[in-house]
């Protein structure tokens, strides 16, 4: 059996962190993506990507509506390695932390928590006000990971897509999904050569 992840694409900035992951995702064949779009979601990718709703469909090898609460991915007898939502608005995170459920992508993250799995969220909010720390904070003890993604400055990296990749890269490490989109660190003396 294929290892299934979810990918929830929502409202925030940052679209291409839930497109590039699913690029990704496909060259391991081992994966079986379920995508879930919010419609800010797809407002976002058609903005910041030009991309059309079909041609970010076909990347995933299984697409739920949001609005479908009777998904498989929406109990938890339906075995997944967890969920990613890239980039994850407020609104989305606020929906997780209060456990409302209202829509595909809050219910699928309830299950992934409710049943110990790998929540990872890429909030995307600047400044950030103290609800959305709180919630932040709430996830966090729910056992979710809060993962901003803030360059890697350090790996000196030479534009965005490779910002963008590194984020990405480090990522799908905390699902034990190896890619060659995160240069390392090797310690001060092992970073001076490049």
């Amino acid at each position: 059996m294929s290892r299934r992840i979810i990918l929830a694409i929502t409202g925030a900035a940052g679209s291409v962190y839930g497109v590039r992951l699913l690029e990704e995702l496909k060259k391991n064949k081992g994966i079986e993506t379920h995508l879930v779009v919010s419609r800010a979601g797809f407002l976002n990718v058609a903005t910041e990507l030009n991309m059309r709703r079909s041609e970010l469909e076909s990347m995933a090898d299984v697409v739920h509506s949001d609005k479908d609460i009777g998904a498989n991915i929406a109990s938890g007898s339906y075995r997944t390695a967890g969920m990613i939502v890239a980039p994850c608005s407020m609104k989305t995170l606020a929906s997780i932390a209060t456990g409302l459920a209202d829509n595909l992508v809050s219910r699928a993250a309830d299950v992934v928590l409710k049943e110990r799995r790998r929540l990872v969220l890429m909030v995307r909010e600047t400044p950030l006000n103290l609800v959305h720390l709180r919630n932040m904070t709430t996830v966090t003890e729910m056992g979710g990971i809060i993962f901003p993604p803030a360059p890697s400055f350090y790996a000196k990296l030479e534009n965005l897509d490779a910002m963008v990749n590194q984020t990405v890269g480090r990522v799908l490490d905390l699902f034990d999904i190896d890619s060659d989109l995160v240069r390392r660190w090797q310690g001060v003396k092992g970073n001076e050569s490049e």
